[in-house]
């Protein structure tokens, strides 16, 4: 089974997608996502100048041999760029395999350990009672857990709230779901820790009371704090159980997460911006984290998050890979697939894509009750309107960046 064919194709429904679609010399075809969400362009000229004229008449069932190869072969090793490029074809050699099988590939990958995936959903609002609505909303579509993200009094826009200023930028898509705002220049937001450290336990008690205790709640910090406030974060959350606080700090100090453990007993989910087992070495090993948040796409592909979470399990952290809607649905296809069939499945980000999107990407997969089910068709289970995905061509998009009140750039 040799690769024939490989085609890098951009293209932007409700947002930008990137996906590798190679084709074998026995007419079979097979996908994989390298979106980079605000750096698409990087992947797409990685891929196309660098990787497919490596890939032509290669045996598309060597996984294992294709992925060392593309990634030792470069010898500049490892971020985002590589690993999104590897990932892709890492994607897409697994879904060839599945169907040229006949089988989905969580079959390929030891079997179903579950029926199904737990799956979170994305509540925001700036106050207290929009808030609750968007709760409200989310388990009225399923979600059985729950991420809250809320405003701030006194800033007026920060991450992962819904804003009806943004949605004329996007073209109709809510801020929450897709934050790269279309455009030359990426957007500003402001940013006061202190303020964010004072008012989020107060929101929280205030869910709680509403939806009690059985509620699984999420909450993402994004980066913004440094080790003692995200220790103070974590301490202040304690009373109301949280499921994880994600991104508490910024993880390349990874040191940073010792300190925050000795204060806090909440659990704490970080990597969606790591790319390979070596940012998580020491966290995992000194288990200063309880959920690996990488996405397949960002990591490396099936082959190496799947390695990841198997040292992972070693030390009982759980999966929570990464899945909002700068996910592909090829991107998410494998995650479900993955988190399937490993045995250490934490939960499932889930950010409903667009109906533009599920119009190029048709797919399998089933969402009922609060579960997800990458569905049993061979492969990942997810084929390309090439035709519907040219009426979508790129368009710049920026994620934001935060200011604080003095003008200084902070951590978005």
């Amino acid at each position: 089974m040799r690769i024939d064919k490989a085609e890098v194709i951009v293209t932007s429904p409700d947002r930008n997608f990137v996906t590798l679609k190679l084709t074998t010399d026995d007419g079979l075809t097979g996908l994989g996502d390298a979106t980079l969400n605000g750096r698409e362009l990087a992947v797409v000229s990685y891929l196309a100048e660098h990787v497919v004229p490596l890939l032509i008449g290669r045996d598309a069932h060597k996984i294992e041999d294709t992925w060392q190869f593309l990634y030792r072969s470069a010898y500049w090793r490892r971020g985002p760029v590589t690993m999104a490029a590897i990932a892709a074809v890492d994607m897409a050699l697994w879904d060839l395999k599945g169907k040229a099988t006949g089988m989905p590939v969580y079959q390929l990958l030891g079997g179903a350990s579950r029926t199904g995936l737990l799956a979170y959903g994305h509540a925001s609002g700036k106050t207290n009672d929009e808030l609750f609505d968007s709760i409200r909303s989310h388990q009225e579509q399923g979600y059985r857990a729950i991420r809250v993200q809320t405003g701030v009094p006194g800033l007026k826009s920060i991450y992962g709230i819904a804003s009806n200023a943004t949605f004329e930028a996007n073209s109709g898509v809510r801020y929450d779901h897709e934050p790269a705002q279309r455009g030359a220049l990426p957007a500003e937001e402001d940013w006061d820790t202190r303020s964010y450290l004072r008012h989020i336990p107060t929101v929280f008690e205030a869910v709680r009371s509403e939806f009690g205790p059985e509620l699984p709640l999420l909450h993402d910090a994004h980066h913004r704090m440094t080790p003692i406030q995200a220790a103070k974060l974590g301490k202040s959350l304690e009373p109301y159980d949280l499921f994880w606080l994600e991104d508490c700090t910024p993880a390349e100090n990874q040191e940073a997460l010792r300190l925050v453990r000795q204060h806090t007993t909440t659990p704490l989910a970080i990597g969606e911006i790591f790319n390979s087992v070596w940012d998580y070495q020491q966290i995992i090993r000194e288990q200063l984290i309880d959920y690996v948040r990488s996405a397949v796409t960002h990591t490396g592909g099936i082959t190496h998050l799947k390695k990841v979470l198997d040292y992972a399990s070693q030390y009982q952290i759980k999966s929570g890979m990464h899945g909002p809607t700068d996910i592909s649905p090829v991107g998410m296809a494998a995650a479900m697939h993955l988190g399937l069939a490993i045995h250490n499945f934490g939960i499932q980000e889930y950010m409903k894509h667009g109906a533009k999107t599920d119009e190029v990407f048709q797919q399998s997969f089933t969402w009922t009750d609060g579960f997800l089910h990458p569905g049993d068709e061979p492969g990942l289970g997810v084929e390309l309107d090439v035709d519907a995905a040219g009426q979508y061509p790129y368009q710049q998009a920026y994620l934001p960046y935060n200011r604080l009140a003095d003008g200084t750039v902070h951590d978005w």
